[in-house]
Parts: structure tokens; sequence; C-alpha cells
């Protein structure tokens, strides 16, 4: 943003834009401090991970070959989708971000 009176850029204090030559500050306009929250990624309820495919994949904690598998994306929509997998024998969940 550029200050009105004198163009110079408007820079964030105490709250408020404020320009860096003329001290003209835009009240109107409100600060907003973005914060990084994880993202909740979904929990499969054990019921529903009956109807999810099944697929060969190794268990690292049980040896087990067989694993639900669901992809949800979790990053940008520019990345590819996460592959999560859970083992059918000790509910072991992990993910394969491809």
């Amino acid at each position: 943003m550029f200050c009105t009176k004198c163009g110079a850029l408007l820079l964030p204090r105490e709250g408020v834009m404020k320009c860096a030559k003329c001290d003209y500050s835009q009240e109107e306009v409100v600060l907003k401090e973005k914060k990084k929250t994880a993202k909740k990624v979904e929990v499969m309820e054990k019921g529903s991970l009956e109807t999810r495919p099944r697929i060969k994949a190794e268990c690292k904690d049980c040896g087990n070959n067989e694993a639900y598998t669901w992809t949800l994306q979790t990053r940008s929509a520019d990345e590819p989708e996460t592959i999560f997998f859970k083992c059918t024998s000790c509910g072991t969940t992990w993910r394969s971000y491809s």
C-alpha cells in the first residue's frame, strides 16, 4: 500500500499502516496477523474403515502386509494428495507424500 499524500510506502506500525516519510496513517486499515495453525487431519472412525479399499502395504510395527488406504489434500492444491494407510491388524496409521 502507498501513501495518498506523498506516494511513499505505508508500513505497519502500532496496528495501523503509517507512511515512512510524512507520518500519514491510514486508521481504517487495521493489520491482522496471520497465524499458522496446524491443519486438522481427518481421523477415520473404525466402522468407516471397513468401506475403504485395502492394499498390500507392509506395516513397520507388526509386519502385517495389508492396510486400508485413503487420500486427503493436506497441502496446497498444486501439490499431490497425501496417501494415508492404516494397518488392518494393529491399527498403526502412516502416510506417504507421493
